[in-house]
């Protein structure tokens, strides 16, 4: 397996950055290969109270990260009584995954991160790679197998300024692009506003066909 084939994860997952705050959102599908493993597998995840992530990648790394993640967030602010901005929990992410992905393993643990929220300076979104990079992202990402789908729609549709309302139907449009042409996105989606309300899932759909 080539250094770009391990790189590759399969999934979909979309951040956009609107008026009032952040999208977050990401199909529900789990995969192992060419396998569907899972078809409600959750890739949003709250890790502070106005701060959440999507995941990809390595499905147990991810989910230890989340914690970890968790876990930090809540000693930093516990140590310093000051809340932890969007731009430090990226950093300590994107930390955790330049640690992970250099550990010695016989799996190598690949997880990517958007990480989304609002602080005092205002809204937020980076996409930390599987390497630990971190890229501020002032307008839109996507990450994933099907993120070349997603982002044909998000360039094209995405403007300055756009309602919370109008980001739901964006990140929609940009998911049911990926899914209907990327093979390891789909199963379902679920779509996160990230304000200074707080973290709240606005939408969940399952898109699995039941034969009766």
């Amino acid at each position: 397996m080539d250094k770009k084939e391990m790189m590759k994860t399969g999934t979909t997952t979309i951040g956009i950055v609107c008026k009032d705050g952040v999208i977050l959102a990401a199909d529900k599908r789990a995969t192992a290969g060419n396998f569907i493993v899972g078809k409600s597998f959750d890739k949003i995840h709250k890790v502070d109270d106005k701060i959440a992530v999507t995941i990809a990648g390595m499905v147990s790394d991810a989910q230890l990260l989340v914690k970890l993640i968790r876990a930090e967030i809540k000693l930093r602010k516990v140590r310093t009584n000051v809340e932890v901005s969007v731009k430090e929990a990226a950093n300590l992410i994107a930390s955790m995954a330049y640690a992970n992905i250099r550990r010695m393993s016989m799996m190598p643990g690949i997880v990517a991160f958007l990480v989304g929220g609002v602080d005092m300076q205002g809204s937020g979104l980076y996409n930390i790679g599987p390497d630990g990079s971190v890229t501020d992202e002032p307008d839109f990402t996507s990450d994933g197998s099907g993120s070349v789908f997603a982002y044909g729609v998000l360039e094209t549709e995405y403007k300055k300024g756009m309602s919370l309302e109008e980001g739901k139907k964006l990140a929609m449009r940009a998911l049911n692009a990926a899914i209907q042409r990327d093979s390891a996105s789909g199963s379902g989606f679920d779509i996160f506003t990230l304000t200074k309300q707080g973290v709240k899932k606005e939408v969940s759909r399952d898109l699995s066909i039941k034969i009766e």
